[in-house]
């Protein structure tokens, strides 16, 4: 019985092929191709958000396909194939983990992924030339926020790191002060955009430092906000009207009758 990867293997292979293959398929580079892996990953991020384990299992094979269709691409220059990319991970994963695949060595989930940077830190030096800063091998391609918690985080490492959490409150303060003055001083857009971006820097190093993921808290907050907006809609659209029409004191009425909604039922809400 064909394995279920062997078969999808060998669809990957029929639509790439040069004479009876999908054109589209066929005229797809590694970098044509990547933004739709960036997409199937944040799909899957979805489908967890939600609960939704039918669609998690879809988009899961939806980020598998993106796996095959590169490792296709680079097996037909030679490069590599599917089972070198199954191979070199199965490897690291086992180099990672001496703790279960060699001598336990009692920590706890904290000290692991400590033990898991160590490991990877050694990789990076040993790849690396000697006069290679901390910094480096940070994709610049992650989205902007996910960069900023990793590049904050690699400092960290090194002891370039807030004491405590409740100080970043002080800098984020500061960093809204210098917006606001900027706003003031009626200051070209490059500027706003630089202490905008400080201000976001600012709330990454926050959330880090209260171990929450920031994408993942933004992601609730977009949620949130489109929940309570749809309730405005709704009830506009319930009065005969829309907001186009409506005034702002009406909308934030509504949006307030949302939130109370949101805690009595125990969701809560900011």
């Amino acid at each position: 019985m064909t394995r279920p990867i062997d078969r999808l293997l060998g669809i990957m292979a029929r639509l790439r092929d040069p004479e009876h293959g999908c054109p589209w398929d066929r005229d797809q580079s590694f970098a044509t191709i990547a933004p739709f892996t960036i997409e199937e990953a944040y799909e899957v991020a979805d489908a967890i958000d939600h609960g939704d384990m039918a669609a998690l299992r879809d988009e899961l094979g939806d980020l598998l396909f993106q796996v095959v269709f590169h490792s296709r691409m680079a097996g037909e220059q030679g490069v590599f194939d599917f089972d070198d990319v199954a191979t070199a991970i199965a490897d690291k994963m086992v180099r990672r983990h001496p703790h279960v695949f060699g001598q336990p060595d009692g920590r706890d989930a904290a000290g692991q992924t400590e033990a898991w940077e160590e490991t990877k830190a050694r990789e990076r030096a040993a790849r690396s030339a000697a006069d290679a800063g901390i910094l480096d091998g940070i994709a610049r391609t992650l989205p902007p926020m996910t960069r900023a918690l990793k590049l904050q985080k690699r400092a960290a490492r090194v002891g370039f790191d807030w004491s405590e959490a409740v100080t970043i409150l002080d800098k984020l303060a500061e960093e809204a002060q210098e917006i606001a003055d900027e706003i003031a001083a009626d200051a070209p857009f490059d500027r706003l955009e630089d202490e905008m971006g400080d201000v976001l820097f600012v709330c990454v190093n926050l959330a880090r430092k209260l171990d929450i993921d920031p994408e993942r808290a933004l992601r609730r907050a977009n949620a949130k906000f489109e929940r309570r907006f749809r309730h405005i809609e709704s009830e506009l659209r319930a009065a005969g009207r829309s907001p186009e029409v409506a005034s702002l004191d009406e909308m934030e009425s509504l949006w307030q009758a949302a939130k109370g909604l949101e805690k009595s039922g125990g969701a809560g809400g900011a």
